[in-house]
């Protein structure tokens, strides 16, 4: 969501933290600010709304320079997106604060702050947080210890970075449910809410954790746990290079991280499967135990991770025998679940920062589960740290909104772990090899069907002035359509809707008329029969067909039928994450097609680490 870089340096810093914005913009964001004390003793502030690049503009036109200082890129939650709403914001003698999260009881703290003589120019809980620090400020005239102060009043989620033209050689941070991450230089140290803007300056990090208030100076770091103890946290060494994020020959990131998927797919299986056999240690050293006395699955996960867990429940039921049940994290979090003996309690999230699907695995600690495993692309993420088992999907920097290669690395080592607990529950060694077989040759399949994308290119010219869709597949491929009709609607703001196709007779047969184009998942499966026969159904109804089909599914086009011919056949074990991607490529070109901005779409944010 919103975007955190901080610097303290002997250089000029603006240059850093500007690129650290940049670098943050996938995350989604409508205004940006910096904040820097230029040496003298003043706060220099500018804020702008809309893009970074306004941003620089408005630099251009008034330079700043500091040696120490933070910045912002703000996603709208108190307060529509305006400048007096843009972070930093300022309360007395310089003080500037930046703000990731949600304070619930800002309205209190609010009104008792007025009532003390402070004046409010915005509507965001943020400016209450800048205030509380001043007023603590006051009575312990020591910046560390006012933030401390302040954080034990709020009641929310907050990533904050604070500076004060009182002391300006140093940064304070507090974390509470949001990211904040401290990166380490050469006499000079920096902050943001993620690595991906700090990759140009260093590759040493510090994570905080729940609840540590820090500070950074040029040479020094100091952190202390949430009863005010001196903490040392430890120092990780990213992997990721600096121009992991970048486009590359791509028009957009979401092209370029569709066309990665071959890569990321084979990335997820490396050194997770050898000689035709799982190797379970990856997902920790306890999970062979773990998956051995495993009765039952339960999925959560928000968006197109919880599409990969409906996808996952088909596999796991199917192959391993396993009742296996998935559930928004939203909904999760505010119901009293029945838990069954000996259940295996998994998340799914690119980022490992979600905060629903967060609550959701600390309230099952409290639930009387066997174990936790979380499935996420960030090893230093939240969710990551905090869960039992753990198995990294190796997507890479994922920049676009709109997921993509997250979506298929998760089905991988989803598919990964339905052959763990099979070994467990009734597959013997031949059964388990032709299952790792079928992973194994993901990557191939991909490729191939990437070459598609000229044909879907042209395809997509019959969307631009369509304005809903239908999306329809039966079994493992109903999510699969639902993910589908996900990224149409993301990235084009075409209304789209997915179905399981046997449901058209209950309902959405009404909507279907020539101006709504039905795409539909056809592979050769035990159910292509039956989902053939509702295809009549729709154009016994004058409805468009647009069917991606096996080679050998015998779906011929015909007048109101188009098929476009996967390039070659897969398995059920295979088809769910090889007919994703013709339906990423619709997406995106129909998005382009309509102008609209592919990888940082209206109204969404990357990362969703508010409730």
């Amino acid at each position: 969501m919103c975007g955190i870089v901080g610097a303290v340096a002997e250089r000029n810093i603006v240059p850093i933290l500007m690129e650290g914005l940049r670098r943050l913009e996938y995350r989604g964001y409508d205004s940006a600010g910096i904040a820097v004390l230029n040496g003298t003793g003043n706060l220099v502030r500018l804020r702008t709304v809309g893009k970074v690049r306004t941003l620089q503009e408005a630099l251009e036109r008034q330079p700043a320079y500091g040696n120490c200082g933070i910045a912002h890129t703000r996603w709208a939650t108190h307060g529509v997106p305006s400048e007096r709403n843009a972070h930093p914001h300022i309360s007395r003698d310089g003080l500037a604060i930046v703000h990731n999260g949600i304070i619930e009881n800002h309205e209190e703290l609010r009104a008792e702050l007025r009532d003390l003589g402070y004046e409010f120019v915005s509507e965001t809980d943020t400016e209450v947080i800048a205030h509380r620090i001043h007023h603590h400020l006051r009575r312990v005239r020591d910046l560390f210890e006012a933030v401390r102060a302040t954080v034990a009043e709020l009641r929310g989620a907050y990533a904050l970075a604070v500076v004060s033209e009182r002391d300006p050689d140093r940064i304070v941070l507090a974390r509470e449910g949001c990211p904040v991450v401290i990166g380490l230089g050469l006499e000079e140290n920096f902050v943001a809410s993620d690595v991906a803007a700090l990759l140009p300056v260093t590759r040493r990090f510090i994570f905080l954790e729940e609840g540590d208030v820090a500070e950074i100076r040029r040479t020094s770091i100091r952190i202390t746990d949430r009863e005010g103890r001196p903490v040392e946290r430890p120092v990780r060494e990213s992997e990721l290079s600096a121009d992991a994020a970048e486009k590359g020959q791509y028009r957009h990131f979401m092209l370029k991280e569709i066309h990665e998927q071959p890569r990321a797919v084979a990335n997820t299986l490396q050194e997770r499967v050898a000689n035709g056999r799982l190797l379970e240690a990856a997902f920790g050293p306890a999970a062979t135990e773990v998956f051995r006395r495993t009765e039952h699955v339960h999925i959560v996960a928000c968006g197109t991770s919880y599409h990969a867990g409906a996808v996952a429940r088909y596999m796991i039921e199917q192959i391993c025998r396993l009742p296996c049940t998935v559930e928004v994290a939203s909904e999760y979090r505010y119901r009293n679940p029945v838990v069954p003996k000996n259940s295996l309690f998994v998340t799914i999230s690119q980022s490992g920062e979600t905060a629903d699907t967060l609550a959701a695995l600390r309230l099952a600690k409290q639930a009387g589960y066997l174990s936790s495993l979380s499935i996420c692309n960030v090893p230093e993420s939240s969710l990551v740290r905090e869960s039992e088992l753990v198995m990294l999907t190796r997507a890479g920097p994922e920049i676009g909104v709109a997921s993509t290669k997250a979506f298929t690395t998760q089905l991988t080592a989803l598919g990964m772990l339905a052959v763990a607990l099979a070994k467990h529950h009734g597959a013997d060694e031949e059964r388990e090899r032709g299952l790792v077989s079928r992973l194994i040759e993901l990557p191939a399949a991909i490729e191939k069907t990437l070459a598609l994308d000229p044909v879907i290119q042209e395809l997509a010219e019959r969307f631009a002035e369509k304005h809903h869709a239908l999306f329809l597949g039966r079994g493992a491929m109903y999510p699969v359509a639902m993910e589908g009709a996900l990224k149409l609607k993301e990235i084009s703001y075409i209304h789209a809707e997915a179905y399981p196709a046997g449901e058209l007779k209950h309902g959405p047969l009404a909507l279907v008329d020539a101006d709504m184009p039905v795409i539909a998942v056809a592979p050769n499966n035990d159910l292509l029969e039956k989902l053939k026969s509702n295809l009549m159904e729709v154009r016994a109804r004058g409805g468009e067909l647009i069917v991606f089909a096996d080679p050998e599914a015998g779906i011929e086009p015909s007048e109101g039928v188009t098929v476009i011919q996967m390039p070659s056949h897969v398995t059920y074990f295979q088809a769910p994450v090889v007919y994703t991607i013709p339906l990423q490529l619709l997406a995106y070109h129909v998005a382009v097609l309509k102008g609209t901005d592919v990888d940082q779409p209206r109204n969404l944010a990357k990362s969703v680490t508010v409730e």
